[in-house]
């Protein structure tokens, strides 16, 4: 009975936590949507230069990554815990490409000067100065965000590999799913408004 309460609660608390995630990031693109609404051209001019190509293939890794780590859950529930460990590897893997990607990405601009307080960012006009700020913000809070849920999940798969994260005992894989789930949802949103931004 005690450990069905604990998992019910830890189920119940990341449910809760991921609300709060939901809050932060809605906050973020509430105030791009605002910014965007005043500086419609600016924003434009900032998104075509962005690398779509890169943006197309981190959205295809955190796609793929959010499909591995559901089998990595349902093979865990079936007692298929090597294969639940191989689709873990596989996802974590995915996460480490997407932010390399992230980080070349990332040293592109920088090497451009368009960085916060960078001379050539501050040389750009308003709109597309809102538009950079806003995008390192949001993309470097993400990149947070994945950098964390592929440490959870790697403490996960050396659970599993212990044998304390089982088909009787899933919570800690359903809970660590369930945010790289959000972390995979987050990125469907900021893809189009930075990256497909016309």
């Amino acid at each position: 009975m005690t450990t069905q309460t604990d998992a019910l609660g830890a189920r119940l608390g990341m449910w809760l936590f991921l609300f709060s995630e939901l809050l932060l990031f809605g906050g973020l693109f509430l105030l791009y949507a605002v910014y965007l609404a005043r500086y419609p051209a600016d924003f434009a001019a900032g998104g075509q230069q962005l690398d779509t190509l890169f943006g197309t293939v981190n959205t295809l890794l955190l796609i793929t990554s959010s499909l591995t780590v559901a089998l990595a859950l349902s093979a865990l529930q079936q007692g298929r815990r090597q294969l639940c460990q191989i689709l873990l590897c596989v996802t974590i893997l995915a996460s480490l490409f997407f932010l390399t990607i992230k980080g070349i990405e990332w040293q592109a601009k920088f090497g451009h000067g368009i960085f916060p307080g960078g001379a050539e960012l501050e040389a750009l006009p308003a709109g597309q100065q809102i538009f950079f700020s806003l995008y390192f913000v949001t993309t470097g809070l993400h990149g947070l965000h994945v950098l964390v849920g592929a440490a959870l999940l790697l403490w996960t798969f050396g659970l599993t590999c212990r044998g304390q994260v089982t088909a009787q005992n899933p919570v800690l894989l359903e809970n660590s799913a369930l945010y790289w789930h959000l972390v995979d949802l987050i990125w469907i949103f900021i893809f189009p408004l930075y990256y497909l931004l016309l």
